[in-house]
């Protein structure tokens, strides 16, 4: 199997892995809130990733990185895990769950800018075809799905949220969100080299924690964390989704930039709205629109162009 080809099952993999770490994550923040929900599962994705680590490679911590691959990890873990996901929970707030969510395919394209301007990568024509393809199914599907409180927007929920009209400010932070998710993931390219994605990931998460209790600190939120801490339930949820998302996902999406092209890979990666069809029709019994599966199609066309 070819580096390009590995990567890109990677990247399926990681999507994969944020559907199920969504529909978790959409579970614990109605009861622990979404900010206080990132950090808990930032602490707790760390712990699994040091497990993780200790059984891959014998060294529980990234304590062989390199002061380099340190300073652009971090950087990444800022712009990622605090930039980006404090920006598109604002965008939630403001605009709602599916504009927020449309704001964010907006990630692959500038991803592939990003990884363009920073790395030199560039595109042929087929992966260009497959990305619009992909971004455009996707973007249909979020579209057709108007269930309010939807998986994968933690915290939503409610007739008004889901139907909320865009707002200048809503759409800024959904860009941003979508900017701090691109750059987020072309810094980690730049900053692995060759060093592993598990440990690379933890460097990343460390800073994204740093980031939050500082953020904690400025709002005066950690009041919040107390009774968080004492909801088990909640918990329950917010470990499993850490497993599935900042632990699994990230390092299988850092091994998917490294092996093959940022934007291709982040298209790949974006398919998580569409892997969330089958699983809320079997779990949930959502009814899913023709428009909602047509979306999905033309998302998977994409795909095959991308993976050919």
């Amino acid at each position: 199997m070819s580096p390009a080809h590995a990567g890109q099952l990677a990247a399926l993999g990681a999507a994969t892995c944020w559907s199920f770490s969504a529909l978790a994550f959409d579970a614990a923040a109605r009861r622990l809130g979404p900010l206080t929900l990132n950090l808990i599962r930032l602490v707790l994705a760390f712990l699994f990733l040091s497990l993780l680590a200790w059984a891959l490679r014998g060294l529980p911590l990234p304590v062989d990185a390199s002061p380099r691959a340190w300073a652009w990890l971090a950087v990444s873990g800022l712009v990622g895990f605090v930039f980006g996901d404090f920006c598109l929970f604002r965008a939630f707030l403001a605009i709602g769950p599916r504009l927020s969510m449309l704001m964010m395919s907006l990630a692959p394209p500038l991803t592939a800018i990003i990884g363009w301007l920073l790395l030199g990568e560039t595109l042929t024509g087929r992966d260009l075809v497959g990305m619009v393809l992909t971004v455009t199914g996707i973007a249909w599907a979020v579209l057709e799905r108007k269930r309010p409180g939807s998986p994968g927007v933690p915290g939503e929920a409610g007739e008004g949220a889901a139907a909320r009209r865009a707002s200048p400010a809503g759409v800024f932070f959904g860009f941003c969100g979508a900017l701090g998710q691109a750059g987020g993931l072309v810094l980690s390219k730049l900053g692995m080299g060759g060093y592993d994605a598990v440990a690379a990931t933890q460097v990343r998460v460390v800073a994204g924690i740093a980031g939050y209790a500082l953020l904690f600190l400025v709002f005066r939120w950690w009041p919040r964390v107390g009774p968080a801490l004492r909801d088990g339930r909640a918990l329950s949820f917010a470990a499993v989704g850490a497993f599935f998302g900042p632990c699994l996902g990230v390092s299988l999406s850092l091994y998917a930039v490294h092996r093959t092209v940022s934007g291709v890979a982040a298209s790949l990666m974006a398919l998580t709205p569409v892997l969330l069809i089958p699983l809320v029709v079997l779990l949930r019994r959502e009814r899913v629109g023709i428009g909602g599966v047509a979306g999905a199609l033309v998302a998977v066309a994409g795909v095959a162009l991308l993976c050919l």
